[in-house]
């Protein structure tokens, strides 16, 4: 169903009460603690004293002075959060109160309103197999509710997932380090694991990556339902299965668990922090956890 105009700003302001105040009390302060000197800037080199770490070590200027000197380096003071949101067919998926869309909103607009708190800027990748729309980083309220307003009511061109395509848009636009949210499904219809590898190793190298994973309970195991007609959200394709099948149930959770595993060894080969949330979870518990191990 479409939304109107006059739909689109109630929801805009519901989310903003919600999430700004999930902010003050809870996230500003851990998001600093959490994210903080993760932007550092050369400052100058200087003669190797000890208890620095020799991983600071300018080995040209040692080599040319013949004394161990390292580089110095200060924390800046303005960091750039970016939210890449993944905008596929898949996000309008849930079989709880809530579709992920509901929970990629609300999680995007608590960690702006952090940044916000933060001084910091926040802009925004919304991506399906391509780049649907890029939102420059900016500062102030008034940018971060037309963030919130484009989570709502932005309707992408396409349906389909190349997370591959939004992470390289990352590295080509943002040349200073920023801080990089995916709030995604991860499930990726290329399969093209190579080409996400590749990107995020390039991406990781520049950015500090963090994974947002949303997840449906469905997803992971098939309920006793008799037959069902299946849509993939993304490809339109249908298919009918019968669910009373304890084997097709039993494959059904295995070809999810392979599926899901593929995705995390990627983000842990890669060294990205993950918190996996699902439609029917505590987000706020989750992301409490994700700021508690940085």
């Amino acid at each position: 169903m479409q939304q109107t105009e006059n739909d689109i700003l109630k929801r805009v302001r519901k989310i903003e009460i919600k999430t700004r105040g999930l902010s003050n009390e809870i996230f500003a302060g851990k998001y600093h603690t959490a994210f903080r000197g993760r932007g550092m800037s050369f400052s100058e080199v200087r003669e190797y004293r000890a208890g620095d770490d020799v991983r600071d070590i300018d080995w040209n200027v040692t080599a040319r002075s013949r004394k161990p000197h390292i580089k110095v380096y200060e924390e800046e003071r303005e960091l750039t959060m970016m939210l890449l949101v993944d905008v596929s067919g898949s996000r309008m998926f849930g079989t709880t109160e809530r579709l992920k869309k509901n929970i990629i909103t609300e999680i995007a607009a608590v960690l702006a309103f952090s940044a916000t708190q933060n001084n910091d800027k926040v802009g925004c990748i919304f991506f399906s197999d391509k780049v649907e729309k890029f939102i420059p980083p900016k500062k102030g309220r008034s940018h971060i509710l037309t963030i919130i307003r484009e989570l709502v009511g932005f309707q992408p061109e396409s349906k389909g997932t190349k997370l591959s395509e939004a992470v390289r848009f990352l590295t080509n636009v943002n040349k200073k380090r920023c801080t990089a949210f995916i709030l995604s499904d991860f499930l990726d219809a290329t399969n093209d694991h190579t080409a996400l590898d590749d990107a995020l190793k390039i991406a990781c190298g520049r950015h500090d990556l963090v994974g947002i994973r949303i997840s449906d309970p469905r997803e992971a195991e098939l309920p006793d339902v008799g037959i069902v007609e299946f849509k993939d959200a993304e490809t339109g394709r249908k298919v009918w299965v019968d669910t009373s099948s304890r084997a097709v149930r039993q494959h059904y959770a295995e070809q999810w668990q392979q599926r899901s595993e593929t995705i995390d060894n990627s983000l842990k080969h890669n060294r990205i922090d993950t918190a996996t949330i699902s439609t029917d979870g505590d987000y706020v518990a989750e992301l409490i956890k994700l700021f508690k191990q940085r």
